[in-house]
């Protein structure tokens, strides 16, 4: 679902300057930091406690979180970063460097050129896999764990894919029609005319409780922000077919027998309305890793930080102050 993903920057990219301690502006207010041989774009927020974010896809740039800014207020420094191939990030010189394992070291090789000690790290949807990968290699530093509407297993993502899939041949079955039809002469996710049938299904529709706020605003001027790479590092890490069967890195992993022995606090959100990361599988998390808070927001898809900030953003700044 790479195509639906992106369309959330459009609306981000409105609400960037809303609730800040300090305006900051991700094309031009970052620096380059060299992580494991490669130069990574990273953007600063606020000064205090620091937080690591982590975005999603997998090939989703830091845009897509700044409307976590207003986290800023309360005392934390966020820490925004394109990883590997996104954004304004160096580009691997092959695309097998593209990876879950890849992504989980350069958070730490992050931590350690920042010169940062306990460090509570955000992972939002593809990005939560990454940072339960974290948690689990590299906890001795890590302070708080927050994982934003993720999952915990390949099969939670196949879930994802088989109930996204289902919803659109449900509601849009003129898409449907259309994509089975190639589909039926070898086409997978990965080829174009399949990527461009399957991005005409609005990101609101599965991502949402209410579309309406993920539609562009009309007269609004958005930026382009450099994401060359994103298809090329999805496919790479889903599969080539990754929209219909998932394979490769994602196809692979699974934390559910290990989440249990994490030492940190962890919070776990996601929203009642979330087609992708869907709630039946979410609650597993309860059994999974029963010590960690779990709250869901009731009129929330995807993003409880775009469609509930208050109360997820309340729920973070308690959590963290424990």
């Amino acid at each position: 679902m790479k195509q639906l993903y992106i369309i959330i920057t459009l609306f981000l990219t409105t609400t960037l300057a809303q609730a800040q301690v300090k305006p900051v502006d991700s094309w031009t207010d970052g620096k380059y930091v060299t992580i494991n041989g490669a130069k990574l774009w990273v953007v600063t927020v606020g000064e205090g406690d620091p937080i690591i974010f982590i975005a999603g896809g997998p090939g989703g740039t830091h845009l897509g979180l700044r409307s976590f800014d207003s986290l800023a207020n309360n005392h934390h420094q966020l820490i925004y970063f394109d990883a590997l191939g996104r954004g304004k990030s160096d580009s691997a010189k092959n695309v097998t460097e593209y990876s879950l394992a890849r992504d989980i070291d350069d958070i730490e090789g992050l931590r350690v050129a920042l010169k940062l000690d306990k460090i509570t790290v955000l992972g939002h949807s593809y990005g939560g896999v990454v940072a339960q990968g974290y948690a689990i290699k590299y906890p001795a530093h890590l302070s708080h764990l927050i994982l934003a509407d993720t999952f915990h297993s390949f099969v939670m993502w196949q879930e994802n894919d088989d109930n996204s899939n289902h919803e659109i041949k449900t509601n849009y079955p003129e898409v449907w029609e259309r994509l089975m039809k190639i589909r039926n002469e070898g086409a997978v996710s990965s080829d174009e005319e399949h990527q461009a049938i399957y991005s005409e299904v609005p990101y609101g529709f599965l991502y949402a409780y209410n579309p309406a706020r993920f539609e562009p605003k009309i007269g609004v001027n958005t930026r382009h922000y450099p994401n060359p790479h994103y298809s090329e590092v999805y496919y790479q890490m889903v599969g080539k077919d990754g929209d219909f069967i998932v394979g490769s890195d994602i196809g692979n992993f699974d934390y559910r027998k290990q989440l249990k022995n994490l030492k940190m606090p962890v919070l776990i959100v996601t929203g009642r309305f979330d087609r992708v990361a869907v709630p039946w599988m979410a609650v597993k998390y309860k059994e999974y890793c029963p010590q960690a808070q779990f709250v869901i927001f009731e009129k929330s898809g995807h993003n409880p930080q775009v469609e509930e900030p208050e109360k997820e953003f309340k729920v973070i700044n308690e959590f963290l102050g424990k």
